[in-house]
């Protein structure tokens, strides 16, 4: 039977480490469990909210409803020829799922190395890092609608995925909750080393044939020394996108600051690189009271012990003027504020 709780702290259930609570707690272990708080009379009286690894969420107050922890476990594979068909249950460790694919040499997501959160958030927020995307392997998900608690298949394109965006963050926004996720991956690697510093690591370490191990590795060491362990400091890893400019503005910005970091995008638009922008800025290590920008990556913003939610959001409201002051930038917080 579904166990629900009351006044729950969510202290633990968030990676910013954010001291909220409650009024209803209740953790989701398979479909069925899934579907019972869906057919609950509890989640039609109640706001809800749905919990994957609570890596993505900067709480600024007590939640008044019903919070949905999935995590819903499992992972399998289907081979089909050089293709594989990884699924996975929306409550598994993103990075558990990598190592499973690595270990067993299927290639597509060893880019993704070290993402916080659990596969069911990775199709909605359509994660991605070093040149890769979720987008790029994503075959299917199936989720359950929360008004009925049918079942729904949702494979590429209805999803509608965009640069951290999909169809789940924009009209079907609070309307399905994941509970499993597919991916097409490959026994033939084709590896990508041209995003960041992937390229010059391996040229470090004499490595001129890379394997997929190599890259999840290399990828891995690049990420623990940029950001921060959220178990032992609060944070939600990149707190702002990396913004996506017309080719017009983007000459604007590039003849007031010829050094702007910037990468091409679709649509011949530029991605600038949002930790730059923020670091230039003067923000980059920065203490302010019980929050701050962590000392190797301005992009993160981190809790030094006790920071309320209000204080994080204020901080980052700062940083949004003082970027759009300096560069004509407006950021977007890839956080979601609650």
């Amino acid at each position: 039977m579904l166990d629900v709780q009351k006044n729950t702290s969510l202290k633990p259930y968030n990676t910013f480490s954010i001291s909220v609570d409650a009024n209803y707690f209740a953790e989701i272990l398979s479909d069925q469990d899934l579907i019972d708080v869906l057919k609950s009379d509890l989640i039609k009286q109640q706001n809800l909210l749905v919990l994957g690894g609570g890596s993505n969420v900067l709480f600024t107050k007590d939640f008044e409803g019903l919070v949905v922890k999935i995590s819903i476990p499992g992972i399998s594979s289907v081979v089909e020829g050089d293709e594989v068909i990884v699924t996975a249950g929306a409550g598994v460790v993103w990075n558990d799922l990598v190592k499973y694919c690595v270990q067993n040499g299927f290639a597509g997501i060893e880019n993704l190395s070290l993402i916080p959160g659990t596969v069911g958030a990775s199709p909605i927020q359509n994660i991605g890092a070093y040149g890769v995307e979720l987008k790029d392997v994503f075959k299917s998900c199936v989720a359950y609608e929360i008004a009925t608690s049918e079942k729904r298949i949702f494979n590429y394109s209805d999803c509608r995925f965009g640069y951290r965006d999909s169809v789940f963050k924009n009209e079907l926004k609070g309307k399905y909750i994941i509970a499993s996720v597919s991916f097409a991956l490959s026994k033939s690697a084709n590896v990508n080393t041209q995003y960041g510093a992937i390229q010059e690591e391996l040229n470090n370490k004499g490595i001129a044939d890379p394997t997929i191990a190599d890259i999840s590795n290399v990828v891995s060491e690049i990420r623990v020394a940029k950001l921060p362990d959220p178990s032992t400091i609060g944070n939600a890893g990149s707190f702002f996108k990396n913004p996506v400019i017309a080719k017009d503005n983007f000459e604007l910005v590039k003849a007031a600051h010829p050094n702007v970091v910037h990468y091409p995008a679709p649509d011949g638009k530029i991605k600038l690189a949002a930790g730059w922008l923020i670091e230039q800025c003067g923000f980059k290590g920065i203490v302010v009271g019980r929050t701050g920008t962590w000392k190797n990556q301005a992009l993160v913003l981190v809790n030094h012990g006790n920071a309320t939610g209000e204080e994080v959001y204020s901080f980052s409201e700062q940083i949004i003027n003082d970027v759009n002051a300096k560069f004509g930038v407006k950021l977007e917080r890839e956080v979601n504020i609650l």
